[in-house]
């Protein structure tokens, strides 16, 4: 699965993340999804909740860190193996999982971009 098709396949027809998709993807339910993004199940499992923009955000966010780390990850799996438990040195050994459960995802694309870059972690 390249890069683009992880990303594209999340998505459902009409441009948003589809909670359903995304799970399937990374073989986790979807209330392990939503614990993993610090949201309720409901913020997943209902179209009405799945649809805000805070949720999007949040479900964004986590993608798009899994498509940056999944090349040197090798699947879907294992970056969010990664994202999950891979203690980051510059935040306190906090993983990207804490981060962006607390709204730090851009600091977690700094991050990357600095390792992509050479840069110290």
């Amino acid at each position: 699965m390249s890069e683009t098709t992880f990303l594209s396949d999340a998505f459902d027809p009409s441009g948003l993340i589809a909670a359903e998709r995304l799970s399937n993807i990374l073989h986790i339910t979807r209330g392990e999804l939503a614990a993993t993004l610090g949201l309720s199940r409901d913020a997943v499992s209902k179209s009405a909740r799945l649809g805000r923009p805070a949720t999007q955000t949040r479900l964004r966010d986590m993608v798009e860190i899994l498509n940056r780390v999944r090349p040197w990850t090798g699947s879907a799996q294992q970056a969010f193996a990664w994202y999950r438990s891979q203690p980051l040195p510059s935040f306190g050994d906090q993983t990207a999982e804490a981060l962006v459960r607390e709204g730090r995802a851009d600091a977690v694309r700094r991050y990357l971009d600095r390792i992509a870059t050479g840069g110290y972690a």
